[in-house]
């Protein structure tokens, strides 16, 4: 049977994160994970996911200065605090609500330098993670133009830098598709690295029942190689989140709903 993880920054965002968990139980998903929970109670979102038993997979770091252009601080030269304060508060974060991993933003930066700060930042991060996978992950071009990390090979050529074994690779179909394509050569060739797998349809960041990527057989295709993780559906629905969901009948069958 297949998985899938509702990711909470983008769906249900008219509810609180509590309510939101509540509501992908409903809706029949298997796991939940989200983007930046923090001005939510931990104590409440602990409530709400041992009430559905939904386990939280992961969450971001903070990305910094929003209004001033800022998408994460892990590869900028000179925000050495911030980015350890920001991972700092992540694990803390985590460990309250049972999270499984942290994702490590990078923010916008190129260069030795940057890449320096960034596998300072990484491996800093994933010393103070014991227990808890630290996740990097590449965003394509078009949508975050000049982010330090952008495919899956400088990616993997990090964490094989960073060695720790903790330290994992956030395989997001849609940044793939977008950038790299090949999706199933380059899960098949990085496997050993991913941490986890989110989707959503190419190039409109959709729910994935349309546009260029077939993802019922990426995802069986995934499975038979051994993936047995859920999947994070991390897309944009168009109106109701309730009213996007006839993928997972599609892919999964309807024993859930």
């Amino acid at each position: 049977m297949i998985r899938f993880s509702a990711n909470l920054g983008f769906l249900w965002t008219d509810r609180s994160l509590p309510d939101a968990i509540r509501a992908a139980k409903a809706a029949g998903f298997d796991a939940v994970e989200c983007h930046w929970p923090y001005a939510e109670d931990p104590a409440e979102v602990k409530t709400a996911l041992d009430a559905t038993g939904l386990p939280m997979l992961g969450l971001n770091t903070v990305r910094g200065d929003v209004a001033g252009g800022e998408n994460g601080l892990a590869a900028l030269p000179g925000r050495e605090p911030d980015a350890r304060a920001a991972i700092d508060e992540a694990i803390s974060y985590a460990r309250a609500v049972g999270a499984r991993a942290v994702h490590v933003m990078a923010g916008f930066a190129s260069g030795p330098d940057a890449e320096r700060v960034f596998v300072d930042n990484v491996s800093y991060a994933c010393q103070q993670a014991e227990g808890l996978t630290i996740l990097i992950e590449p965003l394509n071009r078009h949508d975050a133009p000049s982010y330090f990390l952008q495919t899956t090979d400088q990616a993997r050529a990090l964490i094989e830098k960073v060695v720790k074994p903790n330290l994992k690779l956030m395989f997001d179909c849609y940044h793939v598709g977008r950038m790299e394509g090949d999706l199933v050569t380059r899960f098949a060739a990085l496997q050993s690295h991913i941490g986890h797998v989110q989707f959503a349809s190419v190039p409109d960041r959709g729910a994935p029942d349309h546009g260029e990527i077939d993802y019922k057989y990426v995802f069986d295709a995934f499975t038979q190689l051994g993936w047995n993780a859920p999947f994070g559906a991390e897309y944009k629905p168009v109106g109701k989140t309730d009213d996007s969901l006839k993928w997972m009948t599609h892919f999964r069958g309807d024993a859930h709903r």
